[in-house]
């Protein structure tokens, strides 16, 4: 399998690191490796805070990859690969642990969502957004209640329709989907480790009854992601979708 997800402890920080050979871009296994991490994170005590990063400097993440999407034949394969992404977002969610990213490049697709559902992101200014699903036939809609959450109808509406145009960090910041962004990673390293250094010393139980709070109202995306995951997997299956992705990889 190409790619990889790495775990490490130290300092009573959880750190994850993805990585894909094709710009970050992640298959279904390594989808449920990386909710699998998350969730064992949550459970082990020697973790306080989670750090979640991807390697390499020009792309966090490009979402789904196109191999896997260009293999799936069946509505239920569609399902089953796109619920992976369900996973993800529901392992966030759950986590009674804080989430913090850092975004060091391009975030596509997938890779939009999976920042939407951290606790708090410091990214670059290089790393600009786009959510590039329906020029290829589909639409973000496993990971459109994490989007939509952060930075609200109106810019995920637009973010959604310009699907073929990236957003600046700084558009990025302006509608809360980056925490704090930085020209300098020399500093955005500074002060991530100065936060996760806090978070690390801070309360479990005031923690995970903040996070609590904070993701209140979303009980039913435990059903509502695998229904969206069911549209993806149907919406793939089109000729449109084929050919476009055919054409992307070449």
């Amino acid at each position: 399998m190409e790619g990889r997800i790495t775990t490490s402890i130290e300092d009573g920080i959880g750190k994850i690191v993805f990585f894909h050979p094709k710009s970050n871009s992640l298959p279904g296994v390594l989808l449920d490796e990386l909710a699998k991490a998350i969730t064992d994170f949550g459970t082990d005590e020697k973790a306080k805070v989670i750090y979640l990063l991807s390697e390499g400097d020009k792309t966090f993440c490009a979402g789904a990859s196109f191999d896997e999407l260009l293999s799936i034949n069946t509505k239920e394969a569609g399902k089953a690969f796109f619920s992976g992404f369900a996973k993800v977002m529901l392992a966030m969610k759950a986590c009674p642990k804080f989430i913090i990213t850092k975004v060091q490049g391009k975030a596509i697709g997938g890779g939009v969502g999976i920042v939407a559902a951290s606790d708090y992101s410091f990214a670059l200014q290089s790393a600009s957004v786009k959510l590039s699903e329906l020029s290829i036939g589909i639409g973000p809609f496993v990971i459109g209640p994490a989007v939509e959450r952060k930075i609200g109808v109106a810019a995920f509406s637009a973010l959604s329709i310009h699907s073929s145009q990236f957003q600046s960090a700084q558009w990025a910041f302006d509608k809360g989907l980056y925490s704090s962004i930085y020209e300098s990673e020399e500093k955005l390293d500074e002060e991530l480790t100065a936060l996760l250094k806090n978070l690390s010393a801070s309360s479990v139980v005031a923690t995970k009854k903040i996070k609590e709070m904070l993701w209140e109202g979303t009980s039913h995306w435990t059903s509502l992601l695998p229904e969206r995951a069911a549209i993806s997997g149907e919406l793939v299956l089109s000729d449109q979708t084929k050919e476009i992705l055919s054409q992307f990889k070449k």
